[in-house]
């Protein structure tokens, strides 16, 4: 069409008088121009035949309109624009070959006045329909469109020139760029830097696979790369990324260039030759590797091809940026990762890293830092058991979110335990904490202590739960109807004034019969902005009732998730299950060797077999399992530890790790299983799975709902 185009050619057309070849520049030649108003060729005015020759000479794309009619006569490159209209379109008038456009601004209003009036034309972006190929595909393509009137010898106007150039990749991967920019500006961690460059690196410039590599701040090195067709689901965006460590003499491009900070560009040959982990990299032929372009993190950004490439300026320019603006973000995010690191490694310290493990109380927490978690907050939890065999568990929140906040906690969390063994009495725990926050508060010389506090005392074998609250939200419990539907309520406790105010707290006892489960939550969990309390109250307490069961870690998981919206709180839940029956319990301990997933299997296979499992669920948990481990041992890289536990409605299997910064070697990674079929598994064959942090490393698991004759 005038004034759009197609990628550019390569064509080598034959001078005059040499109709030899193929292709539109013979389909010129060949064709009878005699019907038309250019006449015979042997005819045609010395200056139009130059005009005729430079256009079917040119790689770019080139068209003549001539006449009042503005017959079209054109090269290689407009043909491959004009698709299917191709090669009918020779010698017609282009109001005809263009007539769904031809009314368009811009088009043939401009070529008649260029002809009739001998005013050139130039528009550096333009976007209109372009059928690619001889497909029937209609895209919108950007071009840039130049119109010159073309004069015969006689100096007069005969007819058009177009020359085009396609824009529309060059416009899409500077829309690219700042999509990235946007994306990289909400990220947090390395982790998070990695998936957004990775991405963007895959559908900017199509390469074949892409790589992200970062020094590790001791020496050694970093990274991650994602091949192109490898399916990633929104669930393996949970994850981290699956680093490969290596030492810090590695000879890879992508290091190589962020070593030296510059870039290098392979056109074809073996970039990774020295350094290839498996048949992907074997076949690289082609490979930029870019520094990212600042000084306290070393890194770079590799894109690589299987066939030989070479790199125009535009594109390296574009390389260059956007490895620039990567090297930004990761430098926030490893300033946030020293800070989040610290702050996180101190809440968690002051949390209890296990929780109580018995036959008929099942016990599960969660906590998930408010803000930018990049702070340590004042909510905490804890479980233990008393001296009288009954069961403490507690949730407070300290107001605040940094270190002084996070130091109290722990002062209140000690003090509560230390009274609940001398007497376990609710109410008597929260008039001593009472005094010790009325202590700190004159210590500290304010009266701006805010300390929230629900304890209670679980004594199974009276099914009986009692409860004092200090200014706390009041506990939830799902229990089940006889006609064996769900349903939560609240716990009727007076709530009183926060500690530190001469708190006399009164006690609630309530049934806790086996089936109930009880859960501890903070403010975070229900209080949303532009939202009211009671609102957030009635959500938690619908989701609750809606779970699929009543296991503690999946309603913890429900909570968190219950109410939507962010909130800038720190989130902490308790949940307590009173079963049904005693579980089963079993636990492996995972070496980080690349056999570990198929012993796993047997393991749990033999296991669930001999607790007469149903077969259904047995392949759905091994599948599982085997997934968590290799990812638990592929992005943590050390020991993992895998527990199961069968209830009368349900099995639950989690998978630990200890780290998620150790070292990954390079057999490793070949041998075990990649994530190419990621957590989608997870989440097509579980009713429900989750990830929960812990003071070190972090533990994924899923629970499958197993039919009545199942029961162990």
């Amino acid at each position: 069409m005038p004034g759009t185009v197609g990628r550019v050619p390569t064509p080598a057309t034959p001078g005059p008088g040499a109709p030899t070849g193929s292709g539109p520049a013979v389909g010129v030649r060949a064709h009878d121009w005699a019907d038309t108003p250019l006449g015979p060729a042997d005819g045609w005015d010395v200056a139009l035949r130059a005009v005729v020759e430079l256009i079917l000479a040119s790689p770019m794309p080139m068209a003549l309109a001539y006449g009042d009619d503005l017959v079209l006569l054109y090269n290689a490159g407009y043909a491959e624009l004009l698709g299917t209209k191709h090669p009918s379109a020779l010698g017609r008038p282009a109001a005809e070959v263009f007539a769904e456009i031809w009314a368009l601004p811009g088009v043939g209003a401009v070529i008649e006045r260029c002809y009739r009036q001998g005013v050139p034309f130039l528009e550096k972006e333009s976007t209109l329909p372009l059928v690619r190929g001889h497909s029937a595909t209609v895209e919108q393509a950007v071009f840039t469109r130049g119109y010159s009137p073309v004069r015969d010898s006689a100096g007069q106007i005969v007819g058009v020139l177009t020359v085009a150039a396609e824009t529309t990749h060059v416009t899409e991967q500077l829309q690219s760029l700042s999509e990235v920019a946007a994306a990289l500006a909400g990220t947090l961690t390395l982790d998070d830097v990695a998936r957004v460059a990775l991405r963007y690196a895959i559908t900017t410039f199509d390469p074949d696979q892409a790589s992200f590599a970062v020094d590790e701040g001791g020496g050694g090195w970093r990274m991650v790369r994602r091949v192109r067709g490898e399916l990633l689901d929104e669930a393996d965006e949970r994850l981290p990324p699956l680093w490969r460590r290596a030492p810090a003499d590695w000879v890879a491009p992508v290091v190589q260039a962020a070593r030296s900070g510059g870039p290098s560009f392979t056109r074809d040959g073996q970039p990774l030759r020295d350094t290839a982990v498996d048949r992907h990299d074997q076949k690289v032929q082609a490979m930029a590797a870019l520094p990212l372009g600042t000084s306290v993190v070393r890194g770079g950004l590799a894109v690589g091809y299987q066939v030989p490439h070479t790199w125009s300026p535009a594109e390296r320019a574009l390389l260059a940026a956007s490895a620039e603006l990567i090297g930004q973000a990761a430098e926030r995010a490893r300033r946030f990762e020293t800070q989040h690191g610290t702050a996180q490694l101190l809440q968690r310290s002051m949390l209890p890293e296990h929780l109580p493990d018995l036959p008929r109380l099942r016990i599960a927490a969660r906590y998930d830092p408010g803000v930018d978690g990049n702070a340590a907050g004042g909510d905490f939890y804890d479980a233990f058991l008393l001296p009288n065999g009954s069961l403490g568990v507690v949730l407070g929140d300290v107001a605040g979110h940094d270190v002084q906040a996070a130091a109290r906690m722990g002062q209140v969390r000690a003090a509560l335990r230390a009274l609940a063994l001398a007497d376990p009495t609710p109410d008597a725990v929260l008039a001593g904490l009472d005094r010790l926050v009325t202590s700190l508060g004159a210590e500290a010389g304010t009266h701006e202590l805010f300390v929230t506090v629900a304890f209670g005392v679980i004594d199974a074998e009276r099914r009986e739960l009692t409860l004092s609250s200090a200014g706390h939200p009041a506990p939830l419990i799902r229990r089940g109807d006889p006609d064996g539907r769900f349903h939560a309520e609240y716990v009727d406790v007076p709530a009183g004034p926060p500690l530190g105010l001469g708190v006399r707290p009164g006690t609630t006892t309530v049934a806790f019969r086996p089936g109930d489960t009880l859960l501890l939550f903070s403010d975070g969990v229900v209080e949303r902005r532009r939202q009211s309390l009671s609102a957030g109250l009635a959500t938690l307490s619908d989701a609750v009732a809606k779970a699929g069961s009543g296991d503690p870690r999946a309603l913890c998981a429900v909570a968190t998730a219950a109410v939507p919206g962010g909130t800038e709180d720190d989130v902490a839940v308790l949940a307590v299950e009173h079963a049904l029956k005693p579980s089963r319990s079993a636990s492996m301990e995972v070496p980080a060797e690349p056999t570990a997933p198929s012993r796993v299997r047997h393991w749990l296979t033999g296991q669930l077999t001999e607790w007469q499992v149903p077969e259904s669920v047995i392949g759905a948990a091994v599948l599982c399992t085997s997934e968590l481990t290799t990812n638990a041992l592929l992005h943590a890289g050390t020991a993992a530890r895998v527990e199961i536990d069968l209830s009368a409605e349900r099995l639950l299997v989690s998978v630990a790790d200890s780290g998620t910064r150790g070292t990954v070697t390079r057999a490793r990674t070949d041998t075990l299983s990649s994530r190419g079929r990621g957590l989608g598994l997870i989440e097509e064959l579980s009713d429900a799975w989750g990830t929960d942090p812990s003071v070190r490393g972090s533990t994924v698991w899923f629970e499958i709902l197993t039919p009545p004759a199942a029961h162990p």
